[in-house]
């Protein structure tokens, strides 16, 4: 486990790939990544960049209705994209199968993981993404486990 969050700060989208491949770097050994963030920040945009650099061709949008989307990349790795926002009680990621699914050795990216805190791994990706002052990101990036 590493003690000290990673920072990156980044202002312009143009920026965001070369984020997302260094994250891609740090991340190869956790397959469960949680997103933090408040509405807005740029959680989804950031699974977009990241879907595009693991080969993803197919549109990649935010799941909130379906809560999880799943996408095949050009070498046939399954990525799965969760949305929780919108759900009201933990038991309803277990009734979806939540655990088979972060237990499957897939990308699991999960926006608003706070709504099922007492489902994560033992070994996860912390990703927290803040908007500063000036308009860029934060990023706080943690392995944890």
């Amino acid at each position: 486990m590493k003690e000290t969050p990673t920072i990156f700060r980044f202002k312009d989208l143009a920026d965001l790939d070369a984020v997302s491949m260094e994250l891609l770097k740090i991340g190869k050994s956790s397959p469960v990544w949680l997103f933090h963030g408040q509405m807005g920040v740029g959680k989804t945009t950031l699974v977009k960049s990241l879907c595009k650099q693991l080969g993803v061709k197919a549109l990649v949008q935010s799941p909130t209705f379906a809560l999880v989307n799943e996408y095949l990349s050009e070498t046939k790795q399954t990525i799965f994209h969760f949305d929780f926002y919108r759900i009201n009680y933990e038991t309803e990621a277990l009734d979806m199968g939540i655990e088979e699914y972060f237990y499957s050795g897939n990308y699991c990216f999960v926006e608003w993981p706070e709504k099922i805190s007492s489902l994560w791994p033992a070994k996860y990706m912390c990703i927290n993404l803040s908007l500063e002052e000036n308009g860029g990101r934060l990023l706080e990036i943690q392995e944890i486990g």
